[in-house]
């Protein structure tokens, strides 16, 4: 296939713009999912009010990424969507639910007055559940779909309705909760002071350790079960052009506990920001080109040329225009929140 082709171009291109939306939303709406995980470490209403405040004004937008990349996905890899959706409808239904759910209890709850309680737990619960299921979603995509070639050409899912649910799953169900919650934690070390900040420092020292932990079972357990991401992280000369991603790692890991030790406000945030880049650097690295692990290359499932470029004069419109508006509203709500005011 020629390079210089639209037919191999498109699909790169569409790949880029697929993850840069999937990547927007785990930081973006990652970071209020977290504060939605950590609403049961405090029982005073003040501080779970400044909790709710910090994220009030972005939240909702913040999710604009996850339908851009959903999108994104039906319209340039209509083959990778219709393999993957059978395999994960339960886990994808029971995110959005979970979404929904969040979402609701976010608006009821500064009109509850007095009975607070009920959409706090909801809150929480929502929170909790959307950020489980995608981590669950995580780990069924990296470890592969049961799959067969249809007659009609491409493959199709030939699994159980229970196939995602394996031990691997759960593992980065829980993981991703950690890592949404570390990224929660350390927004709240931005963005409040006090006996609150405080609660946030110490969550994200035990958040820090647990992510690292997480993030060390999974690079050994994805080469030992996947002897093809065995053979692209360690053979020679992958194993020096790679290296640098796991050292990076770890010193951007020393340089989070050491800015969460020396109490630095912003720091921390960026750090984890940065460290679910490489993390998300790593997993593109041993995936890498399919956009159906170990079936579908993204030239395999890509739409026609014509549809492409049909849907990239919208995206090259719309793109735009939500970064302008998400790097606006992070301007405009720069500051610290106050614990029952919104932002000073």
């Amino acid at each position: 296939m020629p390079i210089g082709s639209a037919l191999f171009d498109l699909p790169l291109l569409w790949s880029a713009i697929i993850a840069l939306g999937v990547f927007m939303y785990v930081l973006l709406d990652g970071f209020d999912l977290g504060v939605g995980i950590l609403f049961p470490f405090t029982s005073r209403r003040e501080e779970r009010d400044a909790m709710m405040n910090s994220v009030a004004p972005v939240w909702d937008g913040n999710e604009t990424w996850l339908i851009l990349g959903g999108a994104s996905l039906l319209g340039a890899f209509p083959l990778a969507y219709a393999t993957l959706l059978p395999a994960l409808y339960m886990p994808v239904m029971v995110m959005l639910f979970g979404l929904i759910f969040r979402g609701v209890a976010f608006e009821f709850r500064f009109k509850a007055g007095d009975r607070q309680g009920w959409w706090d737990a909801s809150f929480f619960a929502g929170s909790l559940v959307a950020t489980f299921a995608q981590g669950v979603l995580l780990g069924a995509f990296i470890a592969g779909l049961s799959l067969e070639r249809a007659p009609e050409g491409g493959w199709r899912y030939t699994g159980g309705a229970f196939d995602w649910l394996t031990p691997f799953t759960l593992m980065t169900g829980v993981g991703l909760v950690c890592g949404y919650a570390l990224l929660g934690a350390t927004w709240l070390v931005m963005k409040t002071d006090g006996r609150l900040q405080d609660k946030a420092f110490r969550a994200a020292r035990r958040l820090t350790a647990l992510v690292v932990l997480f993030i060390a079972v999974v690079s050994v357990w994805t080469p030992l079960a996947h002897p093809a991401i065995e053979e692209r992280w360690f053979r020679w000369p992958n194993l020096l052009y790679l290296s640098p991603v796991p050292l990076v790692t770890g010193a951007v890991v020393l340089a989070l506990w050491l800015a969460l030790g020396r109490r630095r406000e912003t720091a921390p945030f960026v750090l984890s920001m940065l460290l679910f880049l490489l993390a998300y650097l790593g997993l593109a690295i041993s995936l890498w080109p399919y956009v159906v692990p170990r079936a579908l290359t993204i030239w395999d499932a890509a739409s026609p040329p014509d549809s492409q470029i049909f849907l990239l004069v919208g995206v090259a419109v719309l793109l735009p225009i939500i970064l302008a508006y998400t790097a606006f509203s992070y301007r405009v709500f720069r500051g610290k929140v106050a614990d029952s005011h919104g932002y000073h």
